[in-house]
């Protein structure tokens, strides 16, 4: 016997990998003795906020697998970098400053 959970159609966080979570947290910690925790939230403009996740994947794709100021993974850097591109188009569009074709 089991109790009822309703969770059909709710995001299966529970899929999503622990050493890929700790590495972006990694990045995370970083970036908060750097700018203060949750600075991103503050607000920062897509078109930089996808410019530095493109860099750590170029750094990436030419060989390089750490980023020499903080010493953690490129991917961890763009992958934290698209959680807040993600946030930032969801809950402030205002900072949605990519070019469009007209």
């Amino acid at each position: 016997m089991s109790g009822t959970k309703f969770d059909d159609g709710k995001p299966r966080i529970e899929l999503i990998d622990g050493y890929a979570l700790e590495e972006i947290g990694r990045v995370l910690a970083f970036g908060a003795e750097k700018y203060g925790a949750h600075n991103w939230r503050r607000g920062i403009a897509t078109s930089r906020l996808l410019g530095a996740v493109m860099r750590h994947i170029l750094a990436f794709s030419q060989g390089y697998d750490e980023d020499p100021e903080s010493g953690l993974p490129h991917l961890a850097h763009a992958a934290a970098g698209l959680t807040f591109l993600i946030w930032t188009v969801a809950h402030r569009p205002d900072l949605d400053d990519r070019w469009r074709p007209e």
